[in-house]
């Protein structure tokens, strides 16, 4: 994610929706019926274009209980909310 954690925490409560969560430190997780997901984050070196310095998070989403197509649909929403665009 190209983002900082204060704003990826910004952002994450309206990404996940309706959906129960709790976070301890640098990860949450989340109780999307019928399963669960966890997602950790942590923070990595930026990336330097020219001289730009865009800071990123490494993401890691583990789902559990879940198919492939509750996956799809909780990812689409998420990754809707997440999306920022330039101009």
């Amino acid at each position: 994610m190209g983002c900082t954690e204060a704003e990826w925490l910004g952002w994450l409560p309206a990404a996940l929706g309706d959906n129960a969560w709790q976070r301890d430190g640098a990860f949450v997780q989340v109780t999307i019926d019928p399963g669960t997901l966890r997602i950790d984050w942590q923070q990595a070196e930026p990336r330097v274009l020219g001289q730009a310095r865009i800071p990123r998070l490494l993401v890691r989403f583990a789902f559990s209980g879940l198919d492939a197509d509750q996956r799809y649909v909780f990812m689409k929403r998420f990754d809707l909310y997440m999306q920022r665009g330039g101009g």
